[in-house]
């Protein structure tokens, strides 16, 4: 069957771009759309710095239709809106606080793309997220569904002033203009490796590392934990978090949030968010882990109710900054009065903890 293509580039218009999203579109529009496509023959739709969110919708809407592969290249920047914290798409008019009438919600291109046969659907994006997206994706990664192939990077908000470049895009546009298109796991792989060396060079514009990478197919090993450990070893702590933040999702979808299974990635994110140093989120997830045991029913001396706590207890005493010691040590007081553990003085210490906190500025 022919194939669909459509290039979607956008970032808003004025001091809040991050990124020079429609720069990537010639590089695309240069590559012959069946190879952009990987079918013989293929349609392309592009989008440059679309102003409003229906007509991209529209767009969007009919290249879901088509009977054939469909392959959509996003680029642009992530935003949240202010009321209901949704990740949306910023178009050209988005401003901070415009995003719920102005920009894209994410939830609509997932929506759209949610229907079509399963093995048809190819999504390649090169996202950069404001610092609240930033934050709100370690915590929440982005929802594309479970039906189509996901390859690309979410990356932080440049680090320098000025706009960045989409070199993710970039990268898998000057593959694909040689004329053949690999596999797309391999297209992603290469254009990674290509941003790396890249990056090595001091290529301007680009962020410290690929950021957060989007990749669908799991690693060809049955159990993910070799690869989350390769990429702790190598520094790569937000790609270690998203591959066990996905896990996490499919396990909440199948078993159900309370599951063992699902508590289960939940305890790995914790470490892992240890391992990256940061003991606030660290603890926060442990002292959910403990909650939601307690509330399944396990009892306060189950070992693994324990084991929660005093982890959460331990990364508590990590954390650095007071105010954020102080808003997660009420929490830890409360689990501890119900869950002492076996270290004597336990909930003593988190009170005594807890008055020095009070006097700190």
């Amino acid at each position: 069957m022919p194939g669909t293509v459509l290039l979607l580039a956008a970032s808003p218009v004025g001091k809040g771009r991050l990124v020079d999203a429609a720069s990537v579109l010639p590089v695309l529009a240069a590559v012959e759309p069946a190879v952009l496509s990987g079918t013989p023959t293929a349609s392309v739709v592009e989008l440059a710095d679309p102003l409003e969110p229906q007509a991209v919708l529209t767009r969007l809407r009919a290249a879901a239709a088509s009977p054939g592969p469909l392959t959509v290249f996003l680029t642009g920047q992530l935003q949240l809106d202010r009321r209901q914290h949704l990740p949306h798409l910023a178009l050209a008019r988005t401003a901070p606080a415009t995003v719920r009438y102005t920009a894209l919600p994410w939830h609509w291109l997932r929506e759209e793309l949610r229907l079509r046969p399963d093995g048809t659907t190819t999504l390649v994006a090169d996202l950069y997220a404001d610092q609240e997206s930033w934050r709100h994706l370690h915590e929440r990664p982005l929802d594309t569904g479970g039906n189509i192939a996901v390859y690309g990077r979410v990356a932080p908000p440049p680090s320098r002033r000025g706009v960045a470049q989409p070199a993710y895009m970039k990268a898998v546009a000057t593959i694909l203009r040689s004329g053949h298109r690999p596999p797309v796991a391999q297209l992603h792989e290469q254009a990674l490796a290509r941003l790396a060396v890249e990056e090595g060079a001091g290529s301007r514009g680009a962020p410290a590392g690929p950021g957060l990478v989007l990749a669908a197919g799991r690693p060809a090993a049955a159990d993910p934990h070799a690869a989350i450990a390769a990429w702790v070893e190598s520094g790569r702590h937000d790609d270690a978090d998203a591959l066990a933040a996905r896990w996490e999702q499919d396990a909440v979808r199948e078993h159900g949030a309370a599951s063992e299974e699902a508590l289960h990635w939940s305890e790995v994110r914790a470490d892992l968010a240890m391992f990256a140093g940061d003991a606030a989120r660290s603890c926060r997830t442990w002292l959910a882990v403990a909650a939601t045991r307690l509330a399944m029913g396990q009892s306060a001396g189950a070992p693994q109710v324990e084991a929660a706590v005093d982890r959460a207890h331990h990364q508590w005493g990590q954390i650095r900054e007071a105010e954020r010691a102080r808003e997660l040590g009420p929490l830890l007081a409360e689990l501890r009065d119900r869950v002492p553990g076996q270290q004597q003085g336990a909930l003593d210490h988190v009170r005594r903890q807890l008055r020095q906190l009070q006097t700190q500025d």
